[in-house]
């Protein structure tokens, strides 16, 4: 008899991310060499990501569910899309199987013996529950029912992209230019869809005097009144009669107001400079905020936002505040709030309000203004202590530090001339990240002398940063899965993983729209949420559901050539075992290339394996038996053929289905042959 070589089997550890450029022999088997829609798991593996569901405070399209309603027989067939009923519940029909219609948006309840009709027409009795539907037959009711959800959902009234958003109070909030692209309009999250915020009127005064006036009390000349919404103090003391600013002002009665004395319920005097006018915001601004308590009380915290085009504004919950700077223009573009301080830049200055004062920008008040001598992109607090924390100021090609706690003892500091950060790419982590012309860069903080060392993470996706370095849009964070993430005006992005500063992997994506804007915060509950504003128009809530909004999502990796221990040697491929964990079902395609893809071996075609996880329940078992209700860890066994010296093996997924999922290790078995000649 001849004896056959044993198999033998080598495992690869999938990890390391998107490798454009490392030499094959000098890279792991687990890395990528291509790669979409994949993400580096903070412990290893890929994970397959999330979907996004457009949002606007109603029902979200990702958990709509569906229920079965069973017949003996059908009397006449319905069809998806019309309504069955009972004569009192109802219910959207999404699908039609053999015995009985899948249904969604039920209202009411339906129970066994009721006769079902669709209108007046009689579609049969309902009865008991028969067998289940598949776990792929679930996977696309829900998405059904999903889809039913979704096409309630409009975009806030308008036209264009989002242009700005966040998070306050556990309500979201976004921006969109009107119908006619003339004027930016403000809108807020609600059970039944977006509703615009009105904005309000202001009227400036001097000569203010007495006490500082409360909000809610009554402006009054002559027979016009007014309720003022914010009493908006630019200079001066309300003490010594020399106050001057605005009022922010609604329920006006009586007609307009004009210039001459005027008094307030609460007491206090002041001389009206002229009419109101409407606060009105113009188009075509990118928005960037940050929420910042100037007062010490949790009631008094407020979002302060900046778009670049108009005047920056104080926001909370209810009333608008634009805030008149002096600069000219006066359009700040980036925003933060430092040791007490509100921040914003403009063009190549920063500016910074008076201590304690977000209105006030007098020098008087502490304001001042730091020229940096290239244009302004990024702000970024540094951590240290109330003395020794630092402001860093990312220019397009430069990179500065600011030290001090006011006025009085500021310290702009060169840190790095040539490195710098493209707008709206800078975020904080567990360090600071943005991403410049060259690439994405982490600022650490260093223990030598209070100063700052840099390195950059994308070295080996160079050609993908050379690509996309002048269309970069917007970037955010993933908290929860330790994820820096950049967009693109091209629909693509990158989600870096980074675990206690050390990289994990870079990952692309790419999205049916693009990323206008994009930010993330935490409800009340502890809950992260996460948003992007896309150029369809919607604000998109990241990391739900099983579709790009209704899109499929095209997933795979191409990983690196494995030579198997040795780059000389034929090898026999067998099989390949590849270890998946996921929530609910999916289908992949494996494929594989033998011997660099050499058109001198028969090279294989991709395989469909389908994947039936589900969720596992222990709350069904007792002592002497237990129910397992399915596995969230499946090896799926994928046949090989063919004989070379390597192997490059290739995964993808491409549905509007499937939940996430995770592919975690690859083993590959395999017969060694003779060496190359």
């Amino acid at each position: 008899m001849i004896k056959m070589p044993p198999v033998q089997y080598e495992q690869i550890t999938l990890k390391g991310g998107l490798d454009q450029i490392t030499p094959t022999l000098s890279l792991k088997a687990g890395v990528c060499r291509d790669a979409v829609n994949f993400e580096a798991l903070e412990f290893g593996g890929y994970g397959r990501i999330g979907g996004y569901e457009r949002y606007s405070g109603q029902p979200s399209p990702s958990d709509g569910v569906y229920t079965l309603l069973y017949v003996a027989a059908f009397i006449n067939t319905p069809a998806a899309g019309q309504t069955i009923t009972n004569g009192v519940a109802t219910g959207q029909i999404i699908a039609v199987g053999a015995d009985y219609v899948a249904i969604t948006k039920v209202t009411g309840t339906f129970t066994t013996g009721d006769p079902l009709l669709v209108g007046a027409t009689p579609i049969g009795t309902l009865v008991d529950p028969g067998t289940a539907p598949s776990l792929q037959l679930n996977a696309q009711y829900q998405n059904l029912a999903a889809a039913v959800y979704r096409a309630d959902i409009s975009p806030p009234t308008g036209s264009g992209p989002i242009r700005g958003g966040f998070l306050y109070r556990d309500l979201v909030y976004c921006l969109r230019d009107n119908a006619g692209a003339t004027a930016s309009n403000l809108f807020v999250e609600s059970a039944t869809g977006w509703q615009q915020i009105t904005l309000g009127s202001e009227v400036s005064f001097t000569a203010g005097g007495a006490a500082l006036p409360a909000d809610g009390e009554t402006l009054t000349k002559g027979g016009v009144t007014a309720t003022v919404r914010r009493a908006v103090t630019q200079s001066g003391a309300w003490l010594g009669n020399t106050a001057a600013g605005r009022f922010i002002i609604t329920n006006i009665a009586g007609g307009a107001f004009s210039a001459g004395a005027a008094t307030l319920s609460g007491g206090a005097t002041v001389t009206l400079s002229g009419a109101e006018t409407s606060i009105t915001m113009l188009p075509g601004g990118k928005g960037e905020w940050c929420e910042a308590n100037f007062s010490g009380q949790l009631s008094a915290s407020r979002i302060y936002y900046a778009d670049g085009v108009n005047r920056m504004f104080e926001f909370d919950g209810t009333t608008v505040v634009p805030i008149t700077t002096g600069t000219v223009p006066d359009t700040p573009k980036h925003i933060t709030a430092f040791k007490n301080h509100l921040f914003f830049s403009v063009q190549s200055s920063v500016f910074n309000s008076g201590i304690g004062a977000p209105y006030n920008y007098t020098a008087l008040a502490g304001a001042a203004e730091q020229p940096c001598g290239d244009t302004v992109t990024s702000f970024l607090i540094q951590p240290g202590s109330a003395t020794s924390g630092t402001l860093a100021i990312h220019c397009r090609n430069t990179t500065l530090m600011l030290y001090g706690t006011s006025a009085t003892d500021w310290n702009l500091v060169t840190y790095n001339n040539g490195v710098g950060a493209l707008d709206y790419t800078g975020q904080n982590l567990s360090q600071s990240y943005t991403m410049d012309d060259r690439g994405v860069f982490a600022l650490a903080t260093s223990l030598n002398f209070g100063n700052f060392e840099e390195a950059s993470l994308t070295n080996n996706i160079r050609p993908f940063i050379a690509d996309r370095r002048t269309k970069a849009s917007c970037s955010s964070l993933d908290r929860s899965k330790s994820q820096y993430r950049i967009f693109f005006n091209d629909g693509s992005g990158l989600y870096i993983t980074l675990v206690n500063g050390k990289p994990m992997g870079a990952m692309p994506v790419a999205f049916p729209t693009y990323a206008n804007i994009a930010f993330e915060g935490t409800l009340s509950s502890g809950e992260l949420v996460k948003f992007f504003g896309g150029a369809d128009g919607h604000l998109h809530q990241l990391d739900m559901g099983t579709s790009f909004d209704g899109s499929a999502i095209n997933a795979y990796i191409v990983l690196n050539w494995d030579a198997v221990k040795n780059p000389r040697i034929l090898k026999r491929f067998r099989r390949a075992s590849i270890e998946i964990a996921g929530n609910g079902y999916a289908a992949i395609d494996f494929g594989y290339q033998i011997g660099y893809g050499s058109t001198e071996y028969l090279q294989p075609d991709a395989v469909n394996y389908p994947t039936p996880f589900s969720l596992a329940y222990w709350d069904s078992f007792t002592w002497d038996s237990f129910y397992w209700d399915g596995r969230t860890v499946f090896p799926t066994e994928c046949e090989m053929v063919g004989s070379a010296e390597n192997v490059q093996l290739a995964i993808s997924a491409n549905s509007t289905d499937f939940l996430p999922f995770a592919l975690n290790s690859a083993i590959i078995h395999y017969s060694l042959r003779r060496g190359l000649r």
